[in-house]
């Protein structure tokens, strides 16, 4: 035992003189701050931990220097976000003062129809049938507003009017009820 390496010693520190905590093995600050990003990315897939994972993520986005394209190209990511989006546009919608708000100029309005229209053109290339559902209660509640309504008749997207989401209405919700013909 007298002739043990400083290293393995019993009064040496742990990891023996002159270890270095990025070497082989242990990881560095960047990659211990990538495998965090990662992780919270994967949280946001699953819609129990979504809330919180988006909060850790803004948070603390100055230190994931490559977070926007490890979201963009994470499966499902930006489905989840884009769904995150819709409800709380939908949320919005849902309270009169909101509708009211949108409603009342014809830019906030397009404004709305336009990325709604976006999502719904995405949609048919990835269908997603609880997206499209929030979708379709949005378009549902601008028709409430009667101005909004009659813009709807010439603005509402093809792909709704016609047979493009016919399948992913069927299987996912039953709600099929809910478009306009």
């Amino acid at each position: 035992m007298v002739n043990l390496p400083n290293s393995l010693s019993m009064n040496a520190p742990f990891g023996g003189p002159g270890s270095n905590p990025g070497a082989a093995g242990a990881p560095t600050g960047k990659e211990r701050r990538l495998a965090s990003a990662e992780h919270l990315v994967l949280e946001l897939s699953n819609k129990d931990l979504r809330e919180n994972a988006l909060l850790e993520l803004s948070k603390k986005r100055e230190l994931f220097k490559d977070l926007a394209p490890l979201l963009w190209n994470s499966f499902g990511t930006i489905a989840a976000l884009l769904q995150v989006a819709t409800f709380i546009v939908q949320k919005i919608l849902l309270d009169d003062v909101g509708l009211d708000y949108i409603c009342t100029t014809a830019e906030r309005f397009f404004a709305v129809g336009r990325v709604l229209g976006n999502m719904v053109t995405t949609l048919s290339e990835q269908p997603s049938p609880r997206l499209l559902k929030h979708i379709i209660r949005c378009y549902l509640r601008l028709s409430d507003n009667l101005k909004a309504c009659d813009a709807l008749r010439s603005c509402l997207p093809e792909r709704l009017r016609d047979a493009t989401f016919n399948s992913c209405l069927r299987g996912g919700g039953g709600f099929e009820h809910m478009l306009v013909n």
